[in-house]
Order: structure tokens, then C-alpha cells, then sequence
């Protein structure tokens, strides 16, 4: 095994395109770090793995095996680290652990445990099965026909599941957060800027949490459920497309209405936004509407016309300005006491990965 790996190694290394296929031991997991390109996975039906690299004239790429762990690396012979597109195919159960810094993350058809990171990159998996985490910072995230423990964050970048079984928590920033297909008894899911979307099953017992600072929420109730809803939002509106029997109101802006045994536990809350409460079927055919028309701008992207960036884009009313001047000294030192040291962890660990990664790269170029 030794042996084989080292060829690998040897293989990649001295040429711009080269494939390397060996067999892995039964339960063996897969590390790759690439610190600019693509890393794409396949599943096959075989205990073999197979490395496939388009290196160029000055990228390398390491293969070994440390314990039971096959670790593929990437670097560059010259100067400052190279662009390398990986595409490996790995037995269908094979754990991966994928990271990058300007690295998109491609998964397709595993069957095991996934964690993917990258700082500015996108990520897309379908499957996966056990512990899932999904980090970008710069880039959307989306993850389908997956089980087990989820947890998927974004920081400028959009957020979609479906299809996923488990439980779930899904945080971004600035970007929308869309759930369709979900089964789950305990979702947490929320956006500073953007819009919520759940569609999916409400459990008996189960606790479902859904949040956005600038946005609308809307969430599907099946029919029967029993589930105890607290809705408030600061400048928005409250509508259901079903009788919502209101049993407290907390203030103004907070309510709660049980229906059947209440067991369920949601929360929905959005400071300037509406929230929404719709049948499944009307939610499905919202949700095929809106795909739709994203498909007809997407059609349209290669026009003359100059887009706009609606990043942060808050559009406020003269009732929202008043509201705003009012308490924007509350929520404001609430906000970045909640949020700032969160993403002050996730950029540092990020970032000193990436300047840990490029001085090893040019530390071993430069002997």
C-alpha cells in the first residue's frame, strides 16, 4: 500500500494531467486541502480510490495514507500556491473531510460523513449520510437528498436544502435561506439579510426555530399538525392561509397560536419582514413559481443591462425610518454583541489556516 502510494505521489507531482487509482482499506476516509481550484467527488461500488489532477507546469499533488485516512494535498513547485481542479472518485460509504480557501466543493452520490470549508468557493453535495457540516464564507451552500446531523453556514452567500432528513441548523448572513422537502423534528434555521422559506414536516414533540433581521418568513404547516406558534415581527405583517386560533399576546409585536395539541414547538421571528403561514401544496407551488422565474432571469444574465448589487439593500417605509430611529440603539449593540465575536472566530480560523498553508507552500518551494 505504502509502495503504491508513493508512486502516486511521484506520478502527480511530474505531471500537468495524470490519474492514480489504488486500493484503500475497508473504512478508510478521504482529507483533501486545496488551496485554490475545485475539489469534485464521485461514489463508486469499489474499495478503490482514484486520484485525478490537473496540476499545470507548477502544481503538485501529494497522496498518502496516514493511518486510515488517504490525504490528498496540493501545492506548487514556484512561488505562491497554484490552481488545481481535483476530481476523485471514492468507495460510496467513504468519509470526507474537503477544505480550500478559493476552492468550490463539489460532492456527488457519498454515502457517508461530510465536512466541507472553503473561504470563497461554493459548495454542492448531494448525499452524504451521518455528521454533515458545510462552511463557506464567500459562496452559497446547497445540499440535497442528505440524512443525520446537519449543520450549514454561509456568511454572503445564499443557503438552500432539500430533500434532508435529520436534524438541522442552517445560518448565513446575507442570503437567503431556503428549506423544501425537509423531514426533521428540530430545525434551526435563520439570516441576517435575506428570506426564510421551510417546507416540510412539522413532528409531534419537535422544535422548530426560523429568524431574519431584514426579511420575510414563510413557513408550511401540514394539515394536522399540532404545534404551539409564536410569530413576532417588528414592521411586518402576520397572514395565514388557515384559521389560527390565537391563545396569548405578549405586547404588540408577539403572538401565539396553538393548533391541535400544540406538542410542536416554532418560532418565527423577523424584525422587518412579514411572516407567512401557508398550506404545503400552495408552499410547493410557490416555491416551482419562484424556480421558475429564477430560471427566466437566469436566461437573461448575458443582456447589456448593468446589475445592481442588492447586497444589504434595506428598503424601509416612513413607519419602518420611525421605528428605526427609535430603537436602532437597542438592537444594534444586541446584534454585534450576538454576532460579531461569531464571525470574528470564523474568519480567524479561516483566514490563519490560509496564510498557515501558503508560507508552508513557499517554505517548501523556497529549499
Amino acid at each position: 500500500m505504502v509502495a503504491t502510494l508513493a508512486a502516486a505521489m511521484l506520478a502527480l507531482a511530474s505531471q500537468r494531467q495524470t490519474d492514480t487509482t489504488f486500493a484503500v482499506p475497508a473504512g478508510a476516509s478521504l482529507s483533501v486541502n486545496n488551496f485554490g481550484g475545485g475539489i469534485t467527488v464521485h461514489a463508486w461500488n469499489e474499495n478503490r480510490v482514484k486520484v485525478h489532477g490537473d496540476v499545470g507546469r507548477r502544481g503538485r499533488v501529494e497522496v498518502s495514507l496516514v493511518g486510515s485516512t488517504v490525504v490528498v494535498k496540493t501545492g506548487s513547485r514556484e512561488g505562491a500556491p497554484s490552481v488545481i481542479d481535483l476530481d476523485i472518485t471514492v468507495p460510496q460509504s467513504m468519509g470526507l473531510t474537503l477544505g480550500g480557501t478559493y476552492a468550490d466543493i463539489t460532492v456527488e452520490g457519498v454515502q457517508g460523513p461530510i465536512s466541507g470549508e472553503t473561504v470563497n468557493g461554493e459548495i454542492n453535495v448531494r448525499g452524504g449520510k451521518g455528521i454533515i457540516t458545510l462552511h463557506s464564507i464567500q459562496g452559497s451552500v446547497t445540499l440535497a437528498d442528505a440524512s443525520g446531523r446537519i449543520e450549514v453556514n454561509s456568511v454572503n452567500e445564499a443557503i438552500e436544502l432539500s430533500h434532508v432528513t435529520g436534524e438541522i441548523k442552517v445560518e448565513t448572513t446575507n442570503g437567503d435561506v431556503t428549506l423544501t422537502g425537509i423531514q426533521s423534528s428540530s430545525v434551526d434555521a435563520g439570516t441576517i439579510n435575506g428570506d426564510v422559506v421551510y417546507e416540510g414536516t412539522v413532528t409531534d414533540g419537535g422544535s422548530y426555530s426560523f429568524g431574519s433581521h431584514n426579511g420575510d418568513i414563510s413557513v408550511s404547516i401540514p394539515e394536522r399538525a399540532n404545534v404551539t406558534i409564536t410569530v413576532a415581527t417588528a414592521n411586518g405583517d402576520i397572514d395565514a392561509s388557515f384559521p389560527l386560533p390565537m391563545t396569548n399576546t405578549a405586547g404588540k409585536h408577539r403572538k401565539t397560536f396553538k393548533l391541535g395539541t400544540g406538542s410542536a414547538r416554532m418560532e418565527l421571528e423577523s424584525f422587518q419582514g412579514d411572516i407567512e403561514l401557508r398550506r404545503p401544496q400552495e408552499m410547493r407551488d410557490r416555491i416551482e413559481e419562484h424556480k421558475h422565474d429564477k430560471d427566466h432571469d437566469n436566461d437573461n444574465d448575458n443582456d447589456h443591462d448593468r446589475d445592481r448589487d442588492t447586497s444589504f439593500s434595506f428598503h424601509f417605509d416612513a413607519g419602518a425610518w420611525n421605528y428605526a430611529a427609535r430603537y436602532a440603539k437597542a438592537y444594534a449593540p444586541k446584534y454585534a454583541k450576538a454576532y460579531a465575536p461569531r464571525y470574528a472566530r470564523t474568519y480567524a480560523r479561516m483566514y490563519a489556516r490560509t496564510y498557515k498553508q501558503s508560507y508552508r507552500s513557499t517554505d517548501t518551494t523556497s529549499h
